[in-house]
């Protein structure tokens, strides 16, 4: 029995997160490449624990998006976290208060408890971020970890400098992902750079794709470049990969839970945040003294959850747009996917928004969208183009109340909430378009949820299998909208 087998996890791992942990606890440098949904973190929980156990590390740093990072304070460390580990967390704030300031003493003290400390991937835009993450790694022995890691794919990019020159003071390095490779082969180059700049064996970006594409040289006027006309010698990079890293498919994991729930947190920006505060006020203005009736309280709720999706649709039926941090969320979302995903947006506007975000992203003919406004005959013909695993259309944007009962949409694995109807039976049926018979895998369930607004109320409830309405009438007006 090996050290794997008699650890004392908090919670038992599956037969693959076994298997990872077996091949990499030890290593002072691995990639987890594993499919959304297949418990990632947990590996590295446990892999941080395993070492600070043996006295090899005493600090973990944790490098993660804008829409997770604040999820390993609150879910991922007191969920993995062995009990007979004692830990202290400092969740990074760039606003540097006096408060923080002292936590970030905490994370410094000399004493026996895992310091971790827990970083936005872009702290490290700024000379701040990386200070701070540097002089957490001169005082304890660290294990750092970028989680996500295609938000490092861009070489060029300060936040990737500063990334890998920070990986260089850390005792164990990790990247974590589940798509590795987004677009091209050349975005794996930074990732593996940080866990080490020569474990591909170039010291180079241009010596790397000097390898791997086929290149041309071509004049435009009076300048001349070089440009990827293809890729070569790919057998052999996936052999190199192999040594250090692990892959993990949904396909392959038999023991998984059918469902898996996950959610991605956003702020509102400035401009939302007042608008929102100001559409509040007014709402519980208008609703001081009426007879409280369920509809006329969710009324209230759809204004503020569609300030949350990026507009304001005005009394005179205006519509104001504002920049959502929910787009950028939902495009990084899908980078750490493969396959085909079905989008949930509970309202006409969020998915004409969509639509033309990823058809900018991914190309026209790789979205459509299902809707009251999609004719009977552009509706049979989506659903079996997204079904035919060989056709191009990967993302179905749907709206949970015209296309959440009845279809059969079994092709995608991962269902995604960009926003959510309050009516638990429309949830429940939305799920099952992919969880039905015909799937192969699991389904892993994304919710993005800006964060401290009805969006968290509305999918707090719809997780606890209750009506949003019900709740309302129970609760109150002012609990739902203060």
């Amino acid at each position: 029995m090996d050290i794997v087998d008699r650890y004392k996890f908090r919670m038992q791992p599956y037969q693959h997160q076994m298997d990872a942990l077996r091949k990499s606890w030890s290593d002072k440098e691995f990639a987890i490449f594993a499919e959304m949904g297949t418990g990632k973190s947990k590996i590295l929980i446990d892999t941080v624990s395993m070492l600070y156990d043996r006295g090899k590390i005493s600090g973990f740093l944790v490098v993660a998006p804008k829409g997770v990072y604040k999820n390993w304070e609150t879910i991922e460390l007191p969920k993995h976290v062995p009990e007979h580990v004692l830990y202290d967390v400092t969740v990074w704030d760039p606003g540097m208060s006096k408060k923080n300031l002292a936590r970030l003493d905490e994370c410094l003290a000399d004493d026996e408890n895992l310091k971790v400390v827990v970083m936005n991937v872009e702290a490290f835009s700024t000379e701040k971020g990386l200070a701070f993450a540097l002089k957490f790694m001169r005082a304890k022995k660290v294990l750092m970890a970028v989680d996500e890691s295609t938000t490092i794919k861009n070489a060029k990019a300060l936040r990737t400098k500063n990334i890998i020159r920070a990986g260089k003071a850390a005792e164990y390095r990790r990247v974590m992902t589940g798509s590795p490779i987004t677009k091209t082969p050349m975005d794996l180059y930074t990732q593996c750079a940080f866990l080490d700049e020569w474990i591909l064996g170039f010291g180079s970006f241009y010596s790397f794709q000097g390898r791997y594409c086929r290149m041309l040289r071509r004049s435009m006027g009076a300048h001349s470049f070089n440009q990827v006309v293809g890729y070569q010698n790919l057998d052999e990079l996936s052999a190199r990969l192999d040594k250090f890293s692990y892959r993990i498919l949904k396909k392959d994991c038999l023991d998984l839970p059918e469902k898996v729930y996950t959610k991605r947190l956003v702020q509102l920006t400035d401009e939302q945040a007042r608008i929102y505060a100001t559409v509040k006020k007014a709402a519980i203005a208008e609703l001081e003294g009426k007879t409280l009736t369920a509809q006329n309280v969710l009324t209230q709720i759809i204004r503020l959850q569609q300030i949350c999706s990026g507009y304001f649709k005005a009394d005179d039926g205006t519509v104001i747009e504002m920049k959502s941090d929910k787009f950028d969320e939902l495009l990084s979302a899908l980078e750490e996917v493969d396959g085909k995903v079905i989008i949930w947006a509970n309202y006409t506007y969020d998915i004409q928004m969509i639509e033309r975000a990823l058809a900018k992203e991914y190309g026209p003919p790789s979205v459509r969208s299902y809707y009251g406004e999609t004719t009977p005959d552009e509706r049979q013909q989506i659903v079996k183009d997204f079904q035919d695993p060989a056709h191009p259309l990967r993302f179905f944007v749907g709206q949970p109340r015209t296309g959440g009962y009845g279809l059969t949409l079994t092709e995608a694995s991962t269902v995604i909430y960009f926003s959510n109807n309050y009516d638990l039976e429309i949830r429940l049926q939305s799920e099952d378009r992919a969880h039905r018979i015909g799937q192969r895998n699991n389904v892993t369930y994304i919710d993005i949820v800006t964060e401290g607004t009805v969006d968290e109320k509305i999918l707090r409830a719809l997780r606890e299998k209750i009506n949003v309405a019900t709740l309302v009438l129970k609760e109150g007006h002012k609990e739902w909208l203060i």
